[in-house]
Parts: structure tokens; C-alpha cells; sequence
């Protein structure tokens, strides 16, 4: 990954297609009546990344608002994982996820920001990214 661009950007696009990984191959078919069994693991992991990529995503309200809401479904589709709950129920579960990262990776940049001018931009800019990286 390139230092120049902004990670929030690739974190939102690294969910959203394991996510659709997930609606395409694992969570079976959106007609089944079959309980929807996945990795609870893999999803907690997910869930982790969301949150992650919310912090990051701190100065952008869209982005957060969107990575906020994917974090709320995905959280909420853990709460009945694994096998509580049935194909359709899991899909919409989904598609709320993939529906809000992608209107989070819309939101975020794709390119870096502007280069502080000044020796005190400089300063506090990276003063602001150690205090992100404490936390």
C-alpha cells in the first residue's frame, strides 16, 4: 500500500468486498428457508476492522456516519451467528453492511490530502497521527 493514500480509503475497500465474498459464497442462497451458518470468527474480525476503519475515518461525518451504520448491522448479525437466523434475514444483514461501506468508500478519499505548507502544519499533522496511533 502506498503511504500516500489514505488507508481508510482501502480498509473501506478491503470490508466491503470480503463482505461480498461472504453474501456470495457462504451465507447460501437469499431463497433458502436453511439456517445461515457462518464464521462467527471471521465476522468478529470483520467487526473489528469496521470499528478501526471508523476511527480512522474520524474527519469525514459521511464516512463515519456509513462505517457506523455497517458496524451496527454487522454487530447485530454476530448477536445471531451462528445458525439464529435464516438465509433471507442474513442477506438483508448483508446488503445493509455492503450498502453502508459503500457509500463509506464514496465518501472517503481516494487521494492524499494536500502536503501541509508550513513547518507548523508539518508539526501538528503529525502530532495528530501519533496521538491517533496511542489511542
Amino acid at each position: 500500500m502506498s503511504p500516500q493514500r489514505p488507508k481508510a480509503y482501502y480498509t473501506a475497500v478491503f470490508l466491503q468486498v470480503s463482505f461480498q465474498a461472504i453474501k456470495n459464497s457462504m451465507a447460501g442462497k437469499a431463497s433458502d428457508t436453511m439456517p445461515c451458518w457462518l464464521d462467527s470468527k471471521m465476522l468478529m474480525m470483520l467487526s473489528r476492522e469496521l470499528k478501526e476503519c471508523q476511527a480512522q475515518a474520524e474527519d469525514n461525518d459521511a464516512a463515519r456516519n456509513a462505517l457506523s451504520q455497517a458496524s451496527d448491522e454487522c454487530d447485530a448479525l454476530l448477536k445471531r451467528c451462528p445458525g439464529g437466523l435464516d438465509a433471507p434475514l442474513c442477506h438483508r444483514h448483508l446488503d445493509a453492511i455492503l450498502g453502508a461501506l459503500k457509500r463509506a468508500g464514496a465518501a472517503l478519499p481516494q487521494t492524499p490530502a494536500a502536503p501541509p505548507s508550513t513547518r507548523w502544519e508539518q508539526a501538528r499533522q503529525r502530532f495528530r497521527e501519533g496521538v491517533r496511533w496511542l489511542r
